[in-house]
């Protein structure tokens, strides 16, 4: 049975955390992506389908690149930032759950069902988007997440030798500029947006 979090680290988590617009001049090791993901892969998905395929763009020609296909706002941020993630999803996952998932046929569940394997593989791909920010977090960086580039053209430039893979969202990485943060915007208490039944 698991004992609550420490204030101090639900704060780091959630309450003090921010989306950063910009980040101090400190760089951010490969050893630190991968310690993202192995922390990433842990996150609950449909029968473990682990359908987030991520590219690290680091490189300042991996960089110029994805900004380019983005927003000018969005493109200025990635430029700047030590590391800018690309959350994609297979939309073909379901190709790998003889391995993942080895429990049942889960295959059989989505293979020929375009549909349900799109939504399956949108809906884990976006809870493994939030799993990647938690990571980021508990591991003393900071993220700026966001939509706004053309999803299209990014799958072109980043996933052409992987057809069935699929932007869902970006975000940059790294030691966030406090100076780059808004005010928080606001966060209404549970009776607003929440029922008991």
């Amino acid at each position: 049975m698991s004992e609550p979090l420490s204030d101090s680290a639900l704060d780091q988590l959630f309450r003090t955390a921010r989306t950063y617009n910009g980040y101090l001049d400190q760089p951010v090791s490969e050893a630190q992506l991968h310690a993202i993901w192995d922390l990433v892969k842990f996150g609950p998905t449909s029968a473990n389908s682990l359908p987030a395929r991520i590219v690290w763009c680091v490189s300042d020609e991996a960089k110029q690149k994805l900004a380019a296909l983005a927003l000018p706002a969005n493109g200025e941020k990635i430029l700047k930032a030590p590391v800018t993630a690309i959350i994609g999803m297979d939309t073909e996952f379901y190709e790998l759950l003889p391995e993942l998932f080895p429990h049942a046929d889960a295959r059989s569940w989505f293979k020929g069902n375009d549909a349900l394997a799109h939504a399956t593989a949108f809906r884990n791909s976006s809870l493994q988007g939030a799993y990647f920010i938690l990571a980021a977090r508990a591991l003393g960086l900071d993220t700026g997440p966001m939509s706004g580039f053309n999803n299209d053209a990014v799958d072109a430039a980043f996933f052409a030798d992987q057809p069935t893979v699929k932007s869902n969202f970006i975000s940059t990485l790294g030691y966030g500029d406090p100076t780059s943060i808004f005010e928080r915007s606001p966060r209404p208490g549970f009776e607003r947006f929440n029922t008991i039944v």
